[in-house]
């Protein structure tokens, strides 16, 4: 069934900070992943649209909108929410993907729905969509050194070589995670990735 005036099944939404500076840091995780679908279709994100890059691509038998916004991470749902209007697409149409500190680094978690857990992407969505309803695959980025440690710089920081060798196959987990959201569901991509 095809949803939007446009023919959008799926949003995918990659969250991350536009800029070099920021492109290896743990907050972009979600432009990593989204740059791994993007490769497996054969596309770049490259469109500006609503503050955001984005791609159309007919893929698993489906519509699905690639999107980066490009806002930086406190105001992503304003290009989110531009984005859902003019496609017509539902929140639960909308799959996320993430940096989540409270996952160490290498493991990701699909959840249908919650709270926004002290992320400012997730908290700027929510807002904007009114709603907490929407699916997401979590990335993890390991937890702050130690409490005094600020939460910006830890997040806005870049992972060692030995994270990025536990990251990788995370990356590529998350993308896989998020074909199967898309394809078999939530429950699904759950059962199959949580827990990895």
């Amino acid at each position: 069934m095809l949803l939007g005036r446009s023919g959008c099944d799926w949003m995918i939404v990659g969250l991350g900070n536009p800029g070099a500076e920021y492109e290896k840091t743990r907050h972009n995780v979600g432009f990593r992943v989204s740059e791994l679908l993007a490769g497996r279709w054969k596309v770049k994100i490259d469109r500006l649209k609503f503050r955001a890059l984005t791609r159309m691509v007919t893929a698993e038998g489906l519509k699905i909108l690639l999107v980066q916004p490009q806002t930086y991470m406190n105001a992503s749902g304003a290009a989110v929410s531009a984005l859902a209007t003019y496609y017509k697409v539902k929140p639960e149409r909308i799959l996320v993907i993430f940096d989540d500190i409270s996952l160490p680094v290498g493991r990701i978690r699909v959840r249908r729905d919650g709270s926004a857990g002290g992320h400012n992407g997730i908290k700027s969505i929510i807002q904007s969509l009114g709603t907490d309803q929407f699916p997401r695959v979590k990335v993890g980025v390991g937890a702050k050194p130690h409490p005094d440690y600020d939460l910006a710089d830890w997040v806005l920081s870049r992972f060692s070589a030995q994270e990025e060798k536990a990251l990788e196959p995370a990356l590529t987990n998350a993308a896989e995670a998020a074909v199967l959201v898309l394809t078999q569901g939530v429950e699904k991509a759950a059962s199959a990735y949580n827990g990895k």
